[in-house]
């Protein structure tokens, strides 16, 4: 991120962690809508690796070639997601996000075919059936609530019947923490970073893939 625009990287570790502890959604927005033209310069700043381990995730358990894949990118943001994708051979991307300025930034980036504001949770998401369902979000401690939620209703979808865990995978140096109190002992090798997990589901009777940006907040976000 450049100096001059962004700030230097104490900046960027107080944005990050000033977006962590919002936990209302119409607030959370807001902030992502305000943050949407420096967030990739901001992210990469911290050593972001979550949209390429969701992509590794999601690539090595797709059943059909990436050409052939529709994927529905929840919670797209500015599409760090859809530059993996398509530099991996996916072409069909769609995107849905409940930040209409991150949907400006992805829709500029023009990677997506089509693009439509909806918060996954809040309302029904455009295009419902799909394959394989990727999530990933922190395991640090500020994000240990939102963790246990998310968890309850993977359960919940799990108990139905409905999706079919296939992968929890924990990532060690998943970004840099924006505080020391973030980073928990022993699961990371290095003491900058903080821990994450990729959740990988199969949903039942159903044709296309959806893949579920990474995120740290009620799936709206870093």
């Amino acid at each position: 991120m450049a100096q001059e625009e962004g700030g230097s990287l104490s900046k960027v570790l107080a944005r990050v962690g000033a977006s962590h502890g919002i936990t209302d959604l119409a607030q959370k927005l807001h902030f992502y809508d305000r943050w949407a033209s420096d967030y990739d310069q901001d992210v990469a700043a911290l050593q972001y690796r979550a949209p390429n381990l969701a992509v590794d995730c999601l690539t090595q358990a797709l059943p059909v070639p990436p050409q052939a894949a529709l994927i529905l990118d929840v919670a797209c943001g500015t599409g760090l997601v859809a530059a993996e994708l398509q530099a991996r051979g996916f072409l069909r991307l769609h995107g849905v996000d409940g930040s209409s300025g991150m949907l400006e930034q992805a829709r500029a980036h023009g990677l997506y075919q089509h693009l439509s504001l909806c918060t996954l949770g809040q309302e029904p998401l455009p295009s419902p059936e799909g394959g394989l369902v990727c999530l990933t979000t922190r395991t640090n401690p500020s994000n240990l609530q939102y963790k246990e939620a998310l968890e309850a209703t993977l359960d919940k979808l799990e108990q139905a019947k409905e999706w079919e865990r296939l992968v929890a995978w924990p990532v060690d140096r998943w970004e840099l923490a924006t505080t020391k109190l973030e980073v928990v002992p022993g699961t990371s090798d290095s003491d900058d970073f903080i821990s994450g997990i990729v959740y990988l589901y199969r949903k039942r009777q159903v044709a296309q893939v959806e893949g579920v940006r990474p995120s740290a907040q009620p799936l709206t976000g870093l």
